[in-house]
């Protein structure tokens, strides 16, 4: 950021601080993404011009005044991509090579022979066609998964997916999944979209795996699902409350797998968000076009 303090002048601040950090200032570079201080300090953004967030989700500052608002909004597209996409290989083999009785084998000195299932062959869908969804594809293809996108609008030939089905149809593709994988932006539009009638449209053998945003999903349908074994397990990065509650039912289940919404957090990872503003404010004091430019009334970054 040294870059950024020798060509302006920087200030600092906390969610207190923030309404008399804003006046006069031109950009705002949101560290923390999940905060929420942005919307109530909004007012005093007198000559705000551009916004950028060190995340993918754009959902916790884009509020009304925002979305009517000139300001430009970006985001940290591009930098989670590869490691969210380890992850979620990682949570299918974790499942299907059922490495969970494996430890709770080996801490407990039992020798205990069994089998696990492949995965070659199996069938996952993808329920968002963004960059992030995309490198998942990539990744569990080359694995040996047959994958379905689920996106705004169907498209046959796709290089990523074997087909992209429309948001309308997602039930019937949940009924073929083995996998299922969030990674959709939270909008109006997705908001609540894994629900009951969700979970019961999938296959009792299928797991879920939420690295998109917790407010994709109804929590309490989701525990209701794999209480009742309607759907065989899910692996959770990211919750509607979060951290989550030390007392929810999730933290007790034996089917689901629970990490502490790092699922794109690699070794490296917070200099290289910077490096992206750095590169953006660059962009920005020069008059050139911005890069990860997020279209406000969608919310998120239009595929090219």
């Amino acid at each position: 950021m040294a870059a950024v303090e020798a060509a302006a002048e920087v200030r600092y601040a906390d969610a207190a601080g923030l309404p008399a950090a804003l006046r006069g200032a031109d950009c705002l570079l949101v560290w923390d993404f999940l905060s929420r201080a942005v919307e109530p300090a909004f007012a005093a953004a007198d000559r705000l011009g551009w916004l950028h967030i060190a995340s993918t989700g754009v959902d916790n500052v884009l509020f009304p005044a925002m979305r009517q608002s000139d300001v430009l909004l970006t985001n940290s597209s591009g930098i989670f991509d590869g490691a969210i996409a380890e992850y979620v290989l990682g949570c299918v083999l974790a499942f299907a090579k059922d490495f969970r009785t494996t430890l709770t084998a080996q801490r407990e000195k039992r020798w205990y022979h069994r089998e696990t299932e492949r995965i070659a062959g199996r069938r996952a869908v993808v329920v968002g066609t963004g960059p992030i969804g995309r490198a998942i594809a990539r990744l569990l293809a080359a694995a040996g998964l047959q994958v379905t996108g689920v996106g705004r609008t169907a498209r046959v030939a796709d290089p990523d997916f074997v087909a992209v089905q429309a948001s309308s149809d997602l039930h019937k593709c949940l009924g073929e999944a083995d996998f299922v994988v969030a990674v959709a932006p939270l909008t109006d539009a997705t908001a609540g979209m894994f629900d009951k009638a969700a979970f019961g449209a999938m296959k009792p053998t299928a797991r879920f795996i939420n690295v998109g945003r917790g407010g994709l999903v109804v929590t309490d349908d989701l525990v209701e699902a794999l209480q009742g074994k309607v759907i065989a397990g899910a692996a959770l990065d990211v919750f509607e409350i979060e951290p989550l509650p030390v007392r929810h039912p999730l933290w007790s289940l034996p089917n689901v797998l629970i990490s502490p919404h790092m699922s794109g957090d690699f070794v490296g990872w917070l200099p290289a968000l910077a490096e992206l503003f750095v590169d953006n404010f660059g962009k920005w004091q020069a008059g050139m076009p911005l890069r990860n430019v997020v279209d406000k009334q969608l919310g998120y970054v239009p595929a090219r």
